[in-house]
């Protein structure tokens, strides 16, 4: 039988060996290593409750006690130190991640608008500016939409293959916007004064003035009492917000279907002695008015479509439509 003596000794040196590792603990390695030792199913303590059976009945009681105390005791104290590992670990990520709210910030430069979108946006503004409100439509536009409302008779070139992406017999990728004209004005009633930006498609070979994908702004202004010289003060003081004073701005006589009379409209730069073709225009064709339900009588309008690549060329001096296309950043980032 075990005596109660030697129980007694060996429950004090391990209540020793466990007051010295415990203070030797400083990560979660060694704390682990000193849970097994004390507190495992093999651990130290463990060993020392295999013993009570040896001990003689009547001390058993006084063993048992002892034993209890060693592990509760053991127990806390590998809790309190667990506890406070991790609360130092805590403090030393706070430490290492706090961030210093007075050094400066770090520099994220800007994107740079593309030259396209800026002059898109500039354009928009003026006319914005005079009281026109922005429309949009599809992309993807039906015949009636893009040319018979259009007043485009059905034997016009531009209505063949070769000119338009066709998609089936009666629907195609718009090559202008001025099919947006045509659903405005069919569920409003005059005045009615929009712009519409866009982009269009044609089957034209790409050089250094054309492209099959292109943008485009149209102008439609329709109420009663309007004259082709309401078109030309608008473009005057277009031409002006857009280039700059001193540019001169002039008609010449031509021909579109949807617009009678029709007039190219021509700007000289301050000092030039040529005259620069920009855009197309004319007073709304009577037979498009009557297309969509107004008098035309009673009710007159005008229209103008200018591309946006051609605007922007002819500001920033790009001679080749090309360059848009090309995603080189220092292209994006001079302008």
């Amino acid at each position: 039988m075990a005596k109660l003596a030697d129980l007694r000794d060996d429950i004090k040196k391990v209540e020793a060996d466990l007051g010295a590792q415990l203070e030797a603990i400083d990560d979660p390695s060694s704390l682990e290593a000193f849970r097994v030792e004390f507190l495992g199913r093999k651990g130290r303590i463990s060993a020392l409750l295999k013993q009570l059976g040896a001990v003689e009945p009547a001390e058993r009681a006084q063993a048992g006690q002892w034993l209890n105390d060693l592990k509760d005791r053991s127990a806390s104290a590998f809790s309190a130190r667990e506890t406070e590992l991790r609360r130092r670990a805590m403090d030393d990520r706070l430490a290492k991640e706090r961030a210093d709210v007075t050094l400066p910030g770090v520099y994220r430069p800007y994107g740079h608008a593309h030259p396209l979108s800026k002059v898109q946006e500039e354009i928009e503004s003026i006319f914005m500016r005079m009281g026109f409100d922005v429309a949009t439509g599809p992309e993807i536009e039906t015949e009636y939409y893009n040319f018979e409302a259009l007043n485009i008779p059905a034997d016009h070139p531009a209505r063949a293959d070769w000119d338009t992406f066709y998609i089936t017999d009666s629907t195609l990728l718009r090559p202008h916007t001025s099919p947006v004209q045509i659903r405005v004005m069919e569920r409003s009633t005059p005045p009615v004064r929009i712009i519409c930006p866009g982009r269009c498609y044609r089957r034209d070979a790409q050089d250094a003035t054309h492209s099959p994908v292109f943008h485009q702004i149209e102008l439609l202004w329709v109420e009663e009492g309007l004259s082709l010289a309401n078109l030309k003060f608008v473009l005057e003081l277009f031409t002006k917000e857009y280039f700059g004073p001193g540019y001169e701005m002039r008609f010449s006589g031509d021909f579109f279907p949807f617009t009678e009379p029709s007039v190219q409209v021509h700007i000289k730069a301050p000092g030039a002695s040529h005259w620069l073709e920009i855009m197309g225009a004319g007073m709304v064709d009577p037979a498009v008015l009557t297309a969509v339900g107004y008098d035309p009588e009673r009710i007159t309008g005008f229209a103008f479509g200018l591309g946006i690549e051609r605007m922007a060329m002819l500001k920033y001096g790009i001679d080749d439509i090309r360059t848009f296309l090309t995603n080189d950043l220092r292209f994006v980032h001079q302008l």
